[in-house]
């Protein structure tokens, strides 16, 4: 391996290669062509720098001065080259080299200055890349290695024809190396094309996606999918995430809905410009935030520092993106999570889905409440501020607070502080309880009342943790929650009501001053308050009777002989037929332009001067006022 590189990977605290590092620099394939498949995070950028090192500089430990490009890289997305760029800059920092990138979105102007003044590595996307070549500012003439990044990726895409107008516009004679995650027919095809006698090097582990991520699939109730996330968010909340969703509406849905709880959440789309996305993400690498939520394009070969968390808030259409999504985390080494959030309707689907991945996923359900708030607490008795030394300035007011409020005064008020940071979790339902289910399954049951309902602002969502902490009931005892206008009706199972009705003991209140009043059976779910139609008295026609049999005769009309019953109704005779329209219409005529007279002749015709009230006739001109200019001929 070339000296600088190698400086270059200690440095960084490269001890030992990957396994794809050291399957493409091995000395046997180091001048043939190749087509590697690697997992997601397995070092790849890497991987093929020093792949290309001795192609680009061959014995020397450094570049010359920077004239055409000598190697290309091709990415599939703006963010993926910007990544492969920073990666390669730190890897030949000792060589001199100068590396630029030509994407879109950018000012093609000031890409166009940089290569006119001399480069020895260009990485940039395929559209942009191609625009470039037809203006020659990219003159590939000299170029020794071309890399296609993600090469399956940029195929989903449809840059197939700006990949075969690349490649046909660099030399015979170089190296061209494939990276992809499968290798599909396209990429295979596109290989048989483009490349000489390449060399497949497969490091993908068959038996399991990735030792790394640890997959779970986390069934929820239909209503709780967005409440599910808000909770694994908020159980990791020491940790990145990236949250997935399939459209740019839910991305911008769960991004406010997550912000409105006091997360630090970017966004991901397309809809946002280059300037804008660059923002997003070096906000969640310096810290500013935590959560990324972004759709599979955006976020396509992102590598997030110590990002540990994947949420598929919706399931991934196929195996290949669950892997690459998943494969944000994981990377380099470290541990990571990927949960699905998989909802009633989506539970074959999910279950295919990792049966076609050949993925063992944990099925369980989100963290609860109680599991939020019981981390809250082993991570604040665990934060590393208790081990630092206390200065002076602080003993003294240390000193002030116990002798004014006392010790356990003082530990509520921090206890408080540190909850009020943070949005409270969320009660979620159980999936196999949720609202929708058969009566027999819930079981023996008696009601009561809560004076609470649609005028006070009551919600079945904020009722049932409500009721859960007032009597510490499970999820399981509470039924129905049925809102009215002035007061809630509550299901409460037969099992649990003496412990419901002793916690509401002596007063029979809950929080916030409701009131809850035992009812005898199952109440009344009219809606009093609802106004009745104005013609909720007019009778109705039988199902299946048509309207129009069931409607009066108009008055003064009566049938004519020539007509024919109707149908659907054979007591009634039908309207009379209209008579058929003329050809033309009074108002169809042009100006100067009427009727002929002759008999069966209904085309319009030119006027013919005649007596007034004659057909073809001119109307007389109104009489001048006096002092007034005659009009010309042939103006009105």
């Amino acid at each position: 391996m070339i000296t600088p590189l190698s400086e270059a990977l200690a440095e960084r605290g490269f001890d030992i290669l990957t396994p794809v590092q050291q399957a493409v620099t091995a000395p046997d394939v180091a001048d043939a062509d190749l087509l590697v498949s690697a997992q997601t995070g397995s070092g790849k950028t890497v991987g093929f720098g020093l792949a290309i090192a001795p192609t680009l500089m061959g014995e020397a430990e450094g570049f010359g001065p920077a004239a055409t490009p000598l190697g290309l890289i091709v990415a599939p997305t703006r963010e993926l080259a910007f990544q492969v760029m920073q990666e390669l800059r730190w890897l030949y920092a000792r060589t001199g080299a100068v590396v630029t990138s030509c994407v879109g979105g950018m000012d093609m102007r000031q890409e166009r200055r940089v290569l006119e003044r001399g480069v020895h590595l260009v990485v940039g996307t395929p559209g942009r890349l191609c625009d470039h070549i037809r203006r020659g500012s990219l003159d590939l003439g000299d170029v020794r290695a071309i890399v296609l990044d993600e090469a399956d990726e940029m195929l989903d895409l449809g840059f197939r024809e700006d990949l075969e107008f690349i490649l046909g516009a660099a030399p015979a004679e170089r190296r061209t190396l494939m990276f992809s995650a499968t290798v599909s027919p396209m990429i295979a095809k596109l290989a048989a094309q483009f490349q000489r006698d390449a060399r497949r090097i497969n490091t993908v582990n068959k038996s399991e996606p990735h030792a790394d991520i640890a997959y779970k699939a986390l069934r929820v109730a239909p209503s709780d999918s967005d409440h599910a996330i808000f909770n694994l968010l908020r159980f990791h909340d020491d940790q990145s995430a990236i949250v997935f969703a399939n459209t740019r509406a839910t991305v911008n849905h769960l991004g406010a809905r997550l912000t409105n709880r006091g997360l630090q959440v970017v966004t991901l789309s397309g809809e946002l410009s280059q300037s804008e996305r660059s923002h997003a993400l070096q906000a969640m690498r310096d810290g500013r935030a935590r959560v990324c939520v972004a759709t599979d394009v955006a976020a396509r070969g992102i590598d997030l520092p110590n990002l540990t968390l994947v949420i598929h808030a919706d399931i991934p259409t196929n195996p290949e993106s669950l892997l690459h999504r998943s494969g944000r985390t994981g990377r380099a080494g470290r541990k990571g999570i990927s949960a699905l959030i998989v909802p009633p309707k989506m539970l074959k689907r999910a279950e295919r889905l990792l049966q076609f991945g050949k993925i063992n996923a944990e099925w369980t359900v989100p963290p609860s409440a109680d599991e939020i708030l019981a981390r809250d607490e082993e991570r604040l008795l665990n934060d590393p501020e208790w081990r630092e030394p206390i200065t002076e300035e602080q003993a003294v007011f240390a000193g002030k607070l116990l002798a004014r409020h006392g010790p356990e005064a003082v530990a509520a008020a921090f206890l408080r502080l540190h909850r009020s940071r943070h949005a409270a979790p969320e009660e979620l339902l159980s999936p196999d309880t949720a609202p929708g289910r058969d009566r027999a399954e819930f079981g023996p049951s008696r009601w009561f009342s809560l004076s609470v309902g649609r005028a006070g602002q009551a919600e079945a969502r904020w009722l049932l943790p409500l009721l859960r902490r007032s009597a510490d009931l499970e999820g399981a005892a509470i039924g129905a929650i049925r809102v009215q206008q002035d007061e809630t009706f509550v299901e409460i199972a037969e099992s649990s009501v003496a412990r419901f009705t002793s916690a509401l003991a002596p007063d029979w209140a809950l929080a916030d001053g409701i009131r809850v009043r035992a009812l005898e059976g199952m109440p009344d779910f009219s809606r009093p308050d609802r106004k009745p139609r104005p013609d909720a008295d007019r009778p109705r026609p039988a199902r299946g009777e048509g309207t129009s049999a069931a409607r009066p005769p108009r008055a003064g009309w009566t049938p004519d002989e020539r007509t024919e019953p109707v149908p659907f109704a054979p007591d009634e005779q039908a309207r009379p037929k209209p008579k058929p329209k003329a050809k033309y219409a009074k108002h169809d005529l042009a100006p100067g332009k009427s009727f002929k007279t002759k008999p069966g002749n209904t085309k319009p015709g030119k006027a013919k001067p005649g007596k007034p009230g004659e057909a073809g006739a001119r109307k007389s001109s109104p009489p001048q006022k006096s002092g007034q200019k005659p009009a010309k001929p042939g103006k009105r």
